[in-house]
Order: structure tokens, then C-alpha cells, then sequence
């Protein structure tokens, strides 16, 4: 069996209104679009497996059998689907509790991140970046508030890792 258009057209639907539910801030949408994903993208599978009858080896000829394995990567991920959708509905639940509704706010970080894009600055740590030149220090290694820390075993190390001395 080929897909027809009707079938194409579906999976595309299915898998369109999905990504664009998961992108809106609401729980409850979170949830629908992870449901439309899911069902989109299992439709897809199914669709790619050949068509034929049970594959049962010695009741059926093996050019006559259908492919197993859409079948079973599909039965996984509804699994898969359900075991997500308990869990958004836990968390949306425990948000209406706790909030009386299901909108994901943003953290302080994102918060501090769009102040610094609406005022078009770097953060501090991005333009001791580009300033860095390559004098053999680890731009990762931030030291710590009193410079080199000394390690319990009377070494010294640079920044908060550890390392050797």
C-alpha cells in the first residue's frame, strides 16, 4: 500500500499543529501538541511499513507479510507518548494548584537575558571573550573571588575545579 495524499496531508497536519502547540506557553497546549506529535509521527511510520498479511512464518508466504517492525517501533512509541502526557498532566495539575493556572513563566536567567537584548549589551563574560588572546589560561576557568584556591593537600590550583597544582 503507497500513501495517497489524503494520508501525507494528515501526517503533515498532525505533525504541524503538534510543533506549533509546543511552542506556546501554556501547559494544557504543551500537552495537546505533544499528543498531535506523537500521533502525526506514528501515522508517518505506519505509513512507511509494507502492506501485507499477518507476518506469521509458516501461515503466511513471506512475500505476502507485512513489516513488523513499523508496527512495533509504533506500539513503542505510544508508550512512549503516554508515559509524557501522564507527567505534562501531573506537572499542569500541580501547577493549577499552585498557581490557579498552567502558564510556564520564565526564569530569572531568561528574564535577565531579554533585558540585556532589548538594551542591545553583551553580558560581561562574552566580551572578556573576545578580548581573550590565547596566553596558554583556560577561558573556561573563572577564578575565584580570592584568585587561586589552595587545595586541602597544600597544592594551589586556578579556578574552582581542582586539577593539578
Amino acid at each position: 500500500m503507497t500513501p495517497n495524499l489524503v494520508q501525507a496531508v494528515t501526517v503533515g497536519v498532525l505533525v504541524g499543529a503538534g510543533v506549533t502547540l509546543l511552542l506556546e506557553r501554556s501547559l494544557t497546549r504543551v500537552l495537546l501538541g505533544v499528543i498531535m506529535l506523537g500521533n502525526g509521527v506514528n501515522l508517518m511510520i505506519l505509513l512507511g511499513g509494507r502492506a501485507g498479511a499477518a507476518p506469521i512464518v509458516g501461515v503466511t508466504a513471506e512475500a505476502d507479510m507485512s513489516d513488523p517492525l513499523p508496527q512495533a517501533m509504533v506500539l513503542t512509541a505510544i508508550v512512549i507518548t503516554l508515559g509524557i502526557t501522564a507527567f505534562l498532566l501531573a506537572v499542569g495539575y500541580r501547577s493549577w494548584q499552585l498557581f490557579g493556572h498552567d502558564e510556564v513563566q520564565d526564569d530569572l536567567e531568561d528574564q535577565r537575558i531579554m533585558v540585556l537584548a532589548e538594551r542591545d549589551e553583551v553580558t560581561r563574560g562574552d566580551e572578556q571573550a573576545d578580548e581573550h588572546t590565547d596566553d596558554g589560561d583556560d577561558p573556561e576557568q573563572v577564578p575565584g573571588p580570592a584568585g587561586p584556591f589552595t587545595r586541602p593537600d597544600g597544592g594551589t590550583a586556578r579556578g574552582g575545579r581542582g586539577g593539578a597544582g
